[in-house]
């Protein structure tokens, strides 16, 4: 598929933005939509229809009546959909791709991968569903039979940001569906196309009309009738630590929906003098600067251990003057766009705060001047822990870091903040990496290296960072009640 084509047949997508509502594709009841921009040049791509309330009651009922047929379909058939539909993304690749960097900004490897990802994730729970085992309990008396049992829980609300839009979607979209549930999407506006897209390749699949519903519109509006709906069993929303609470609470008074929340974190690392000092420098800029550092679980703050430091920050600066800014569909280009004008001013207050408490920008600083939304890629040395960018998520392409001297010292200023999402330890002592990894307060920890997101293994953290996990056994669980049954002998 040539360039152009690409270009032609996205252009498309983006004329014709939908809701997905009992099966059907719609523009809904609303007159209310908004532009989807690309952050490259800050141009609108199409517009994006919100739901009104009818069609948020619509698709509660739609996905009712489909969880009524997908609870009791077979779990081989549930994997047949799954698989079909990981099939059928895969083929579309190339198209998704050049979708998910216009309105995202990431470069089109970054998009790539991101969608292999969503796709080993369907494919994940796909063979899951035929793993959703029970037990035995020996009885107490002759006669009875005691088994424990996982019945899908109902309808799930799912909410999702603009960063990863396959990859959050994919994680909510097939645990629900895996597990026999049905389940009510409301991604990003910011970039609906992509989830849109995932829908899509799940009815293309056979998926049974209402089992999947996509809306848009104002996130507190459609949350909060989602949430207040006594049909709606489950909640699982990636996002902020303010609006997780919110939905928490409100998911308790309503109904004591159960909740997955995976908010947001400010990763540690930890880099002994031991290491390869040169390799962890790049792995960490690599991995702070991807999809330009919008990351809930990229590398955030560095504390380097002093007889490193110097080495670390000089490696660290090397890395980041090499990344190419620019239009994420541009081959040359190695960093996006953030992804708005608001994302560039939260940038320059994080730089103006650090370098007012003492910090040396060693590299970038600033933003570029050009259509759309860009900042360089920064590296802040000497950075005091009092500093912002020491404290807060700064969601960007801004690297702090800092000295320490000891052990304890490293893991007590790694665990002072209330995040615990990710951490991450580079260390050639074996000893150092177990007692790093076991102190760190987090629900994920990487030793030399940074991959810690994988279909297979659970994703979530401690503390303000969330509860429960996406991903791995564990997400499956998160959509199934367990049922314990004793049956004696009449």
């Amino acid at each position: 598929m040539t360039d152009s084509s690409l270009a032609e047949q996205a252009r498309s997508t983006f004329e014709r933005l939908r809701l997905l509502i009992n099966g059907t594709w719609t523009s809904g009841t609303s007159d209310k939509e908004e532009p989807v921009i690309n952050p490259a040049n800050g141009r609108a791509l199409g517009m994006l229809p919100h739901a009104s309330p009818a069609d948020i009651e619509a698709a509660v009922q739609a996905a009712q009546r489909g969880f009524l047929v997908w609870a009791v379909t077979p779990a081989i058939e549930r994997r047949r959909v799954l698989l079909e539909a990981a099939r059928l993304l895969r083929e579309r690749i190339p198209l998704l791709a050049h979708i998910l960097t216009l309105e995202q900004g990431k470069t089109l490897d970054e998009s790539r991968a991101e969608l292999g990802s969503a796709i080993d994730i369907f494919e994940w729970y796909a063979e899951e569903t035929r793993r959703i085992y029970g037990r035995t309990i020996p009885a107490r008396q002759v006669g009875t039979v005691q088994t424990v049992t996982h019945e899908p829980i109902g309808i799930a609300a799912a909410f999702t940001p603009w960063n990863f839009p396959a990859l959050t979607p994919a994680r909510k979209m097939a645990g629900a569906i895996a597990a026999g549930c049905s389940c009510i999407i409301k991604a990003s506006e910011e970039t609906p196309a992509t989830c849109i897209a995932l829908a899509t390749a799940c009815m293309d699949a056979g998926l049974p009309p209402g089992v999947l519903n996509v809306v848009f519109g104002v996130p507190s509006e459609v949350s909060q009738a989602l949430l207040e709906h006594p049909l709606v069993r489950k909640v699982s929303f990636t996002g902020s630590i303010a609006v997780g609470k919110h939905l928490s609470m409100q998911a308790a008074e309503h109904g004591m929906k159960r909740c997955t929340m995976e908010l947001g974190g400010h990763a540690p690392v930890l880099v002994f003098d031991d290491a390869d000092v040169d390799r962890a420098a790049e792995i960490c800029a690599a991995g702070r600067f991807r999809n330009a550092g919008q990351v809930c679980v990229a590398p955030s703050r560095f504390y380097v251990q002093r007889s490193a430091y110097a080495r670390f920050v000089e490696r660290f600066q090397q890395a980041a003057d090499r990344l190419v800014v620019g239009d994420g569909l541009e081959k040359t280009t190695t960093m996006g766009p953030l992804a708005s004008q608001r994302r560039i001013s939260a940038m320059k207050s994080f730089v103006d705060d650090a370098v007012a408490r003492g910090a040396r920008v060693v590299s970038g600083g600033s933003n570029i001047e050009r259509d759309g939304f860009f900042w360089r890629p920064t590296v802040l040395a000497d950075v005091p822990d009092e500093a912002r960018a020491m404290r807060e998520e700064t969601f960007g392409p801004i690297a702090p870091i800092a000295p320490f001297d000891s052990m304890n010292e490293a893991l007590a200023r790694a665990n002072a903040l209330p995040f615990g999402l990710a951490s991450f330890v580079f260390t050639s002592s074996g000893t150092l990496a177990v007692q790093a990894s076991s102190g760190l307060a987090a629900g994920m920890v990487g030793v030399n290296n940074l991959g810690i997101s994988i279909a297979e293994a659970p994703f979530g953290g401690v503390k303000e960072s969330g509860i429960g996990s996406e991903g791995g056994i564990e997400g499956l669980q998160a959509y199934l009640l367990t049922k314990f049954i004793s049956s004696m002998q009449a």
